[in-house]
């Protein structure tokens, strides 16, 4: 059954209502109404409280930075948390799910103080993303070049992850910015994952000559990651209303369409890609993943409120963390499984440590 597609002009309208009403959440990152009672989860100690709305990790050895969607950086060093600010050349603009998103070091982040960043920003009256470089000044970070602008934003489905791949390139996800179809526009930013040299440059083995395109028709994808093999995969948010869920994981091949929004969940069509895994019409907003030292995959949920582990051979979830609410990131570092809670993103219900930085030991 072909499912109903909006005009832009209905969903300019749509949005235009959201703006002037209270912020409402999309149906895939969802609201939580009350948190969960808490379950038995594997030890862990909490390195960090009240953050703000934190966003991504990341690590320069065994110190620790996290993104706040507000605009700022935290370093964690020692057990000490400094808030550090941020100097963007066009503010950071945090509307609904948008704000300061995707933060990755360097590789050489020793030597340079460079960080890649990923924000929302005001463009006359419509929100965009851009890609920055940022240099680490004191306690200050400051946008030293412009690696890419004007990618479509919105007040929902601005994608957000950076990575850098096994190859050394600079990897992002861009969400489909609330207009669907461009998502399969091979010109437009939206709805992708990009692909780019670290000095924002269109890599020369790019599947297509001169375009960032890596792969397209995505929704809104929030995690990235490769095993040990170098394979990508990526988690992304299922459609909103009906149906609903069909969140996935998705092996990324280069060049590839994941189809959105012309098939979802176990649905194909010719020259597009199903998912190795989808949630079916259960939502559980999966955001940031990571890979362990034996290629098992993590994935921090919103809506799900869960830590999941993939377990490819059957492919299923299997619950390793609940009843701390919503989880926006989980990296790997020193076998240890560090999560950040999203519960003061306004669509949770935060405790007077919200929003927390948690370890686990690794139990395999």
């Amino acid at each position: 059954m072909k499912r109903m597609k909006f005009g832009a002009s209905v969903i300019a309208a749509l949005l235009l209502l959201v703006a002037c009403t209270q912020p409402t959440p999309s149906k895939e990152e969802g609201r939580q109404e009350e948190r969960q009672e808490k379950q038995t989860n594997p030890a862990y100690q909490v390195v960090a409280e009240q953050l703000r709305t934190p966003w991504s990790i990341d690590f320069d050895g065994a110190t620790i930075y996290v993104s706040e969607r507000e605009g700022n950086i935290v370093q964690i060093k020692n057990g000490v948390l400094t808030r550090q600010s941020l100097h963007t050349n066009k503010p950071v603009a945090q509307i609904g799910e948008g704000g300061f998103l995707g933060f990755a070091l360097a590789p050489d982040f020793q030597d340079s103080g460079n960080a890649f960043a990923y924000h929302t920003y005001e463009q006359g009256e419509k929100l965009m993303n851009r890609l920055v470089l940022l240099k680490q000044e004191g306690n200050q970070w400051r946008e030293s070049k412009v690696l890419l602008e004007r990618i479509p934003g919105s007040n929902v489905h601005n994608g957000g992850r950076i990575s850098i791949g096994p190859d050394k390139m600079l990897y992002v996800t861009t969400g489909d910015s609330g207009e669907e179809e461009l998502a399969q526009n091979q010109e437009s930013l939206a709805g992708k994952i990009l692909r780019l040299t670290q000095d924002g440059k269109v890599p020369a083995d790019n599947p297509n000559a001169g375009s960032y395109v890596f792969t397209l028709g995505h929704r809104n994808s929030q995690g990235m990651a490769w095993n040990s093999k170098g394979e990508m995969y990526s988690s992304e948010h299922g459609p909103s209303g009906t149906p609903g869920g069909h969140d996935e994981i998705n092996k990324i091949r280069a060049g590839s369409n994941y189809g959105w929004p012309e098939i979802i969940g176990d649905e194909q069509q010719e020259g597009m890609k199903s998912p190795i895994y989808h949630s079916s019409e259960t939502a559980i907003a999966p955001s940031g993943i990571a890979f362990d030292e034996k290629d098992h995959l993590y994935v921090a949920t919103l809506r799900g409120q869960k830590l999941y582990e993939f377990q490819p051979e059957n492919d299923s979830l299997k619950v390793v963390m609940e009843g701390e609410g919503r989880l926006r990131d989980v990296k790997i570092h020193n076998g240890r499984i560090y999560v950040i809670t999203n519960n003061t993103d306004g669509r949770g219900v935060p405790s007077d440590q919200d929003d927390r930085l948690l370890v686990l030991e690794s139990f395999h």
